[in-house]
């Protein structure tokens, strides 16, 4: 290790303990198996299905600034999602997401419209669906974990807790979680 890299991860360490849980869950990804290869360490392949540039810029903001390896796909309503998940139309090329991130409130088909057919397709149900929105309606949480959504988030008001709310999100489900890859 270089003094230029100790510098930086030294500086790492003393900025921001998340992002050296985040490093230690890392370096344990990438540690080899009892009897063989190292383990998955793909990016991954996250779709955010929202409408609202400015969320889009801060989901995108936050998950580039947690460091780790994730490809980010947008699309902005129901019917593209699904075009997108079925790797349709435009979409024929489309990485099958392993995570993805849902916004309840969408022009034309809704999020809970897509998350009733995602859950309904025998090659989609598997991937988990986080519902990140503004409701806090206790019907549009029941509906929502009714339709097998993996969790129900409510965007929090405020730019630094939103920041953070995205970062625990993609700590949770990068590190943490093992995701079904196909």
């Amino acid at each position: 290790m270089t003094t230029s890299s100790r510098g930086a991860l030294a500086e790492l360490l003393h900025d921001d303990p998340l992002d050296v849980k985040l490093l230690l869950s890392r370096v344990a990804k990438f540690s080899r198996t009892e009897n063989g290869p190292p383990l998955d360490y793909r990016p991954v392949e996250l779709l955010v299905v929202e409408d609202n540039p400015g969320d889009v810029r801060l989901i995108v903001e936050a998950l580039r600034d947690a460091g780790d390896r994730v490809r980010i796909n947008v699309v902005k309503d129901g019917e593209e999602a699904m075009c997108f998940l079925r790797a349709e139309g435009s979409y024929r090329w489309a990485p099958q997401p392993d995570l993805v991130l849902l916004d309840l409130n969408l022009p034309g088909m809704d999020g809970r419209e897509v998350l009733a057919r995602f859950k309904e397709d025998e090659a989609l149900r598997r991937i988990p669906v986080i519902v990140l929105t503004s409701s806090q309606a206790p019907a549009d949480v029941r509906k929502a974990y009714d339709l097998k959504a993996s969790c129900y988030i409510t965007k929090p008001a405020g730019l630094e807790q939103f920041m953070e709310v995205i970062k625990s999100i993609h700590y949770f489900w990068s590190t943490i979680v093992e995701l079904p890859r196909s």
